[in-house]
């Protein structure tokens, strides 16, 4: 297995869910990996492709709930699927407010827990992306200069160069040059793209 190939961690403390569970998703054509314990399943150096949290609620020791709070907390965006013999509403809010993506009560059809693994796969596949693209775009806004930041910020303002140029005091030609400079180092193609970029850029400013 690739550290781009998908993969579906299982915990639980019950033996025989687990070997169900695992030969479910194995049935799918997916990589699975067991855990007895929330433990164990974070004592595990676990590659970095896309994938989902096949997890029961009520282990031993740290609870499904816990393992969600210490995952959040720690800033993973890895989808979780609850699944339980004995949910309530109350713990199934509690779930899902955290993020949880589905919360399955025993006995679920084998259908339903493929169909949250694909969609949860794919969501986690798509976060991955997502977080890619932002370190990319903090490493070439790192690489501008502090006079180049100050122009893309009046330049995504939709500032005219010489109106930018009065503001920062200084000449309409070098407000152009910082600005094809911003427009390299980027790599945007138009004003309008270097704008989605500084507001993809703001929330982690």
């Amino acid at each position: 297995m690739s550290t781009g190939d998908p993969i579906v961690y299982v915990v639980d403390d019950d033996a025989a869910v687990r070997r169900t569970t695992e030969r479910l998703i194995r049935s799918m054509g997916c990589y699975v990996q067991t855990f007895a314990s929330a433990r164990e399943f974070l004592d595990f150096a676990r590659p970095s492709g896309p994938a989902c949290l096949v997890l029961d609620i009520r282990m031993p020791g740290l609870t499904g709930l816990d393992l969600q709070q210490q995952l959040s907390q720690a800033g993973n965006p890895l989808p979780i699927i609850f699944i339980t013999a004995h949910g309530d509403i109350p713990m199934t809010v509690q779930a899902m407010k955290a993020g949880a993506v589905e919360f399955l009560t025993k006995p679920f059809k084998s259908r339903e827990l493929k169909d949250a693994i694909q969609g949860a796969v794919a969501r986690h596949g798509d976060a991955l992306k997502a977080i890619a693209e932002i370190e990319d775009l903090r490493k070439r806004f790192a690489a501008l200069t502090a006079r180049e930041r100050e122009v893309m910020a009046l330049v995504v303002l939709g500032k005219l160069n010489k109106q930018a140029a009065d503001e920062l005091g200084t000449t309409e030609r070098t407000v152009k040059f910082h600005r094809a400079h911003i427009m390299e180092k980027m790599g945007a193609i138009s004003v309008a793209d270097l704008v989605r970029m500084s507001e993809k850029l703001k929330p982690l400013a």
